[in-house]
């Protein structure tokens, strides 16, 4: 039978669209940088997925920095920042947690939430010029922060706000102009668009300290030669996702109906975020006293592709610093299970799903 995939946060299964331009851009020959007509070319490939990907988040064309990806689009903003004052959630991407100096960390609630007094304690302590980074959508839980209240908090105290939008874009609608952000981060891969692809939307007038030297590229932002055909991918991918947005959202029926099932199915499994908004397409849950690195490879013997939350170093298993930032004990952060639906999934996939999750609960029970 063919194989389930449920891990659509870590990587989203190719648009045929996308690899359908993917093709038809990669026997063009000419450097986007190039005067030349094949030069020219390229250029109007790269500028018509620009504002591709500037309308699905509601920002102008101009604003877009393409990079190799979100983890640099983060680290341009996090290094870019570095003598400022940074404060992140404890919860975000690696390549936000462990990027910056002179970090100092906001803590969340028990639903994964941005604790709001917290961060305003945290302005409050010094005048030091500060970033905040937060991200819109967790890729571990799906629970979706308050952007927009935080950045108008933010702004208050004079601090510039990063958010990492890559498990939002596409997903729900987002619109960088009314969230009053001055730094977005995304991510093609994560909607169907090539891996090796990312933007960074940039307020106007704001033009942090350039992370790759070498050339005039992107506004003189990001110098290298850039990435035409992954780049048209790239808009191929926003466009498909802001047209079935609509479609993204309605993956919630399936999400309730694992999340009723999973629970009914053992008194050891939690789900997390419930009281959240979260994203559609996501479960985070633990199963207690299950080695979480055993279970999923049993899934994925039956066929099954998901993710653990906890993260496997050495043959060890760690326990999720999301979760444990949620209030999760550690061994029980260490049973961490991460499901993720996206553009192709099925219901009758989602049944199978559900038949091969109980028959390995039971042999726990």
């Amino acid at each position: 039978m063919p194989r389930i995939y449920l891990d659509y946060n870590a990587t989203c299964p190719i648009r045929p669209e996308v690899i359908e331009i993917v093709r038809e851009t990669m026997t063009n020959h000419g450097n986007a940088s190039s005067i030349h007509a094949d030069g020219r070319q390229a250029r109007k490939i790269v500028e018509d997925a620009r504002a591709a990907v500037a309308g699905m988040v509601g920002a102008s064309a101009k604003q877009v920095i393409f990079t190799s990806g979100a983890s640099e689009s983060n680290n341009t903003i996090l290094r870019g920042f570095e003598d400022y004052r940074i404060l992140i959630s404890a919860i975000e991407h690696p390549s936000v947690y462990f990027c910056g100096r002179n970090v100092e960390i906001i803590p969340v609630n028990s639903n994964g939430l941005i604790n709001l007094e917290k961060l305003e304690d945290l302005l409050q302590k010094s005048d030091q010029p500060t970033l905040v980074s937060v991200m819109m959508a967790n890729n571990e839980t799906g629970v979706i922060q308050p952007v927009k209240e935080i950045t108008k908090l933010a702004k208050g105290y004079n601090a510039t706000v990063h958010t990492d939008a890559v498990q939002a874009a596409g997903r729900f609608e987002v619109d960088f102009k009314d969230l009053d952000v001055d730094f977005m981060s995304l991510s093609a891969h994560k909607m169907g668009g090539p891996q090796g692809v990312g933007a960074l939307i940039m307020r106007q007038g704001l033009n942090p300290p350039k992370f790759m030297y070498g050339g005039g590229q992107e506004r003189r932002q990001r110098a290298g030669t850039e990435n035409v055909s992954g780049i048209a991918g790239f808009g191929v991918a926003a466009d498909l996702a802001v047209k079935e947005i609509e479609d993204f959202k309605a993956l919630k029926t399936l999400r309730e109906k694992m999340e009723s099932h999973m629970r009914s199915s053992s008194n050891r499994v939690t789900i997390y975020g419930i009281d959240a908004p979260r994203v559609s397409n996501t479960i985070a849950c633990t199963v207690k006293d299950m080695d979480s690195a055993v279970f999923m490879m049993n899934l994925d013997l039956e066929g099954v592709s998901i993710s653990t939350g906890a993260a496997c170093s050495s043959g060890q298993v760690k326990p999720s610093r999301v979760l444990m930032a949620m209030g999760v004990p550690e061994e029980l952060a260490k049973t961490g299970l991460r499901i993720s639906m996206g553009w192709d999934t099925k219901e009758a996939e989602i049944d199978r799903f559900l038949e091969i999750w109980t028959k390995l609960i039971q042999r726990l029970d």
